[in-house]
C-alpha cells in the first residue's frame, strides 16, 4: 500500500512539473509572437529565450538568423534603391544638359540671318539632340535587358563580320579623332554563339568606351575563343576595374561626357544573356575588356 502512495506521489509531481513546464512554454512562445508582431524592422534588437532548454535555445538562434538575413536584405535593397536614385538624378542632369544647349542655340538661330552660322547652329542642334538620343536608348537598352522575361535568340553567329561592320559604323567618330584601330584576328572566320543584335551593341558600346575614354586608338584583338578591346586610359588612377560593369559607374567625378555609366553595364547583361563571360583588366595605364564566348560547333 504505501508504495501505491509512494508511486502515485511521484506520478503527481512528475504531472505538476509537467504542467509548470507547459506553462512556462506557452508564455515562452507568447512572448516571441509578441515581440515578432510589434518588432520594429528597422531595430536591431535580437530575440532572447528565457527558457535554456535545447528547443527553445535553437528557437531563438533561428530566429535570430532569420532576423540577420532579413536586415542584410532591408540594407542591402536600401543601397541598391539609394544607388538607383543617385544614378537616375546623374542621368536626368546628362540629358538635359544636351537639350539645354540644344534650345539655347535654337534661341540664337532665331535671331541669326546668316546662312553659315545657321547651318552651324542647326549642326550644333543636331549633335545635343543625338548626344540626348543616345542616352535615352541607352537607358531604354538598359530597361530592356533588366527585364526577367527579356530573352535572346542564341544561334550561330560570325563575330568577326560583325566586328567589322560595327567599326565600319563607327568610322567617322575614329576619323575625328585621328585613329586607326589595331585590329588582329586569329581566325579568318570566328563564329559563336551569340544573338547578332545584341553582339552588334556590344561590340559598339565597347568601342564607344574606347573612343570616350582611351587616350589612344585602341587595339582589337581575338585570339581563341576571346575578343578584347584594350586601350591606354588618361586616369587609370581614377578607374576601379571590378566596378566597371556597375550600372550608373564612371571612373570619375565629372560628368560631363554625357555618358550616363550604362554602356558596359548593358554589354555585362548582354555578355550573361548570350552565355559569353566579361571581364576587364587594368595594368599600368592599359585597360583591357576581354569577351570569352561559346564557339559553335563544327564551325572551324
Amino acid at each position: 500500500m504505501e508504495s501505491l502512495v509512494a508511486i502515485v506521489v511521484i506520478l503527481a509531481v512528475a504531472v505538476a512539473v509537467l504542467c509548470v513546464q507547459l506553462v512556462r512554454s506557452e508564455r515562452e512562445l507568447r512572448a516571441l509572437a509578441r515581440y515578432l508582431s510589434q518588432r520594429d524592422s528597422s531595430s536591431n534588437t535580437r530575440v532572447t529565450v528565457s527558457m535554456h532548454s535545447r528547443g527553445f535555445v535553437r528557437l531563438g538562434q533561428a530566429i535570430n538568423r532569420q532576423l540577420d538575413r532579413h536586415q542584410g536584405e532591408r540594407a542591402a535593397a536600401e543601397e541598391h534603391a539609394s544607388e538607383m536614385r543617385r544614378g537616375l538624378t546623374y542621368l536626368s542632369h546628362d540629358i538635359r544638359t544636351p537639350l539645354a544647349g540644344a534650345k539655347g542655340y535654337a534661341q540664337l538661330l532665331e535671331a541669326e540671318t546668316d546662312p553659315a552660322v545657321q547651318r552651324r547652329y542647326l549642326t550644333a542642334i543636331g549633335r545635343r539632340i543625338d548626344d540626348a538620343s543616345k542616352l535615352l536608348d541607352q537607358l531604354f537598352a538598359y530597361a530592356q535587358v533588366q527585364d526577367p522575361d527579356y530573352r535572346l535568340e542564341r544561334g550561330p553567329v560570325e563575330a568577326n563580320a560583325v566586328l567589322a561592320e560595327t567599326l565600319l559604323a563607327l568610322y567617322p567618330q575614329f576619323q575625328e579623332k585621328g585613329w586607326t584601330p589595331r585590329i588582329e584576328l586569329e581566325s579568318d572566320r570566328f563564329v559563336v554563339m551569340a544573338d547578332g543584335e545584341a553582339l552588334v551593341r556590344v561590340f559598339r558600346n565597347l568601342a564607344a568606351n574606347a573612343l570616350r575614354y582611351g587616350a589612344d586608338a585602341p587595339t582589337i584583338e581575338q585570339r581563341a575563343s576571346t575578343i578584347s578591346f584594350s586601350n591606354r586610359v588618361a586616369q587609370p588612377e581614377m578607374i576601379d576595374p571590378a566596378r566597371l560593369f556597375e550600372r550608373f559607374y564612371q571612373g570619375s567625378d565629372s560628368r560631363s561626357d554625357g555618358n550616363g555609366g550604362l554602356g558596359l553595364a548593358i554589354v555585362s547583361q548582354l555578355c550573361h544573356a548570350m552565355g559569353a563571360s566579361v571581364e576587364a583588366e587594368l595594368v599600368g595605364d592599359m585597360l583591357t575588356i576581354a569577351i570569352g564566348f561559346e564557339e559553335a560547333t563544327g564551325t572551324r
